[in-house]
């Protein structure tokens, strides 16, 4: 499969293009933070009038899998029409634009779209309520992306991995503070489902393998706090867990309000895929491998 693949130095879009390079024939868009990947790469700003149509016109994808957004929070709170423009009007034209010429396209959302205040699990059918500016214009793309392009893959996720910065994901968090001894905050009332990103990768290629289309949540398939999450990490990588300090997000001082359940089902994606989806329990121990094999260096490497 032709992969055009947005956002390619982001913590996603870089483990993606990486994992499904091996077996697809991809095309990385930058804008100017990497240099010496083993995939194609065209740097350009989307945002900049006619670009995309002339990296479709060059690549001629079969699918393009949207990943580049602003997903730091208390940025979008600072700049919340910089936000809209990128993570909601951009994808709905991304969206127009395949619908028009025939091209499947993957586009990313957010756990966060849900207030969390409500028990249990939340499927697709729940109602959405942002508690900030990055969810709400998340909330807006979902509906910008599938009224534009209702065959669209529209996937709410929550993931974890190794990035370019190596400091993107909460996994890398724990990492870098127990591995050199400090204490760092777990948060005990927030509960979500992670998913490994190589796990999201292989999740993505069946769903689009599989002629899926519309809204999913695909997530962990296993919910636990962001407090056991570090716990996890820390016994995986024999640090010392009581670095890990109980804390409610709500003593957190973080500029942006969060959601305490993120609690995502996943029974609709595992009934499309007639298979079980692959929960953190399997995915810490991926993320420890590739830490032993070097890969945290590796991805390093290719930073411009």
């Amino acid at each position: 499969m032709k992969l055009l693949i947005t956002g390619a130095s982001g913590l996603l879009g870089l483990n993606l293009s990486l994992q499904m390079n091996s077996t697809h024939e991809v095309t990385g868009v930058d804008r100017n933070k990497l240099s010496g990947v083993p995939f194609q790469l065209i740097k350009a700003d989307l945002l900049q009038p006619s670009v995309v149509d002339r990296l479709i016109n060059d690549v001629r994808p079969e699918a393009m899998i949207h990943c580049a957004a602003n997903a730091n929070l208390d940025s979008c709170e600072s700049d919340p029409e910089g936000a809209r423009r990128l993570n909601a009007e951009l994808p709905g034209e991304l969206a127009e634009i395949c619908a028009k010429r025939d091209i499947r396209i993957v586009h990313f959302s957010t756990d966060a779209v849900f207030n969390g205040t409500t028990e249990g699990f939340y499927t697709e059918e729940g109602e959405p309520n942002p508690l900030g500016v990055y969810s709400q214009t998340k909330l807006d793309s979902e509906r910008t992306v599938l009224s534009a392009n209702p065959k669209a893959i529209v996937a709410r996720v929550n993931f974890f991995g190794w990035s370019l910065s190596g400091m993107r994901s909460l996994a890398e968090f724990f990492f870098n503070n127990l591995s050199a001894g400090k204490q760092c905050s777990g948060f005990t009332d927030v509960w979500f489902c992670p998913m490994f990103v190589g796990d999201l990768a292989e999740t993505l290629v069946r769903m689009l393998e599989n002629d899926l289309s519309g809204l999913f949540h695909v997530v962990g398939s296993e919910a636990l706090t962001k407090y056991n999450f570090g716990v996890r990490i820390a016994r995986q990588f024999g640090f010392d867990e009581r670095l890990i300090i109980p804390k409610s997000v709500e003593e957190s001082g973080l500029r942006a309000r969060r959601s305490h359940n993120l609690r995502l089902s996943v029974h609709k994606l595992s009934t499309a895929l007639g298979r079980e989806i692959p929960s953190v329990s399997t995915g810490i121990p991926k993320f420890y491998t590739q830490f032993q094999q070097g890969y945290p260096q590796k991805i390093r490497s290719y930073q411009q």
